[in-house]
């Protein structure tokens, strides 16, 4: 028989689970391993990162041997590099706006310009209370206040109606639970769950006129940020954080 130490995750952006697969030669060897890999994985993907551990006994070193002693590890992806492991997980622990937007939605009838200014919010609240970014994407001054452009251009064919995921069948209809799990299994996934949350109640019930007015007085970050006739500036973090105090309701 031969012993196998597994850890597992799970990928959003591949839609699976993922598993790095140790062939163990002794219990000194897989105390080493264990630490080593586990210490490893941590450093680079946070103490919150969600990895479960398994040893498996199996009749030889393949996959196929585990998944014929254990069917719950069918239908698994394994990698077979450690770096590649966590480069997998490193790219679902952290967010980007469409994340937060599918999110809002599923809470939220939305227009496309309602969703930009609570997005934006969204980002602006937990920047000003945790010195940390929400999301990756960069905020831009367009027209009509701060806008994450990815996020636009998704959903920009809406116009001025409410977004229906549903009507035009784009990637997936959008639902709380797994847009929340998307979020949690982020680094500090807890945290910016409970500050979404708490933005949502404080801006939700406003509506896109009452939210644009609020982002376009005076001294508010996408006032102070300078305009460009041929491009959408950005709207620095630190400007951000300097001003995000005006925009309150």
């Amino acid at each position: 028989m031969v012993t196998h130490f597994i850890f597992m995750s799970s990928s959003y952006n591949l839609g699976t689970r993922i598993a790095l697969d140790f062939i163990v030669s002794s219990q000194k060897d897989m105390q080493h391993k264990l630490k080593e890999t586990l210490d490893k994985i941590i450093a680079e993907c946070g103490n919150d990162v969600s990895i479960s551990t398994h040893m498996i006994q199996a009749e030889d070193t393949d996959w196929e041997s585990v998944c014929k002693s254990d069917h719950f590890f069918r239908n698994v992806i394994v990698i077979k590099n450690i770096n590649v492991f966590i480069e997998i997980i490193k790219k679902d622990r952290s967010l980007e706006g469409i994340d937060i937007a599918k999110y809002i939605l599923s809470k939220i009838k939305c227009t496309q310009l309602k969703l930009q200014k609570l997005l934006y919010l969204c980002f602006a609240d937990y920047l000003c209370d945790t010195d940390k970014k929400l999301f990756e994407d960069k905020i831009y001054a367009f027209k009509y206040g701060p806008v994450i452009n990815t996020v636009y251009k998704k959903y920009k064919k809406y116009k001025y109606n409410l977004i229906d995921e549903k009507k035009y069948d784009i990637d997936s209809t959008v639902s709380e639970m797994p847009a929340k799990s998307r979020i949690l299994f982020a680094k500090d996934g807890t945290e910016k769950i409970i500050s979404i949350d708490n933005t949502l109640k404080k801006y939700g019930n406003l509506s896109a006129t009452q939210l644009v007015d609020l982002t376009h007085r005076k001294n508010t970050p996408w006032s102070v940020t300078p305009k460009s006739k041929f491009t959408n500036s950005i709207i620095e973090l630190e400007i951000i954080k300097q001003y995000h105090k005006y925009e309150t309701p």
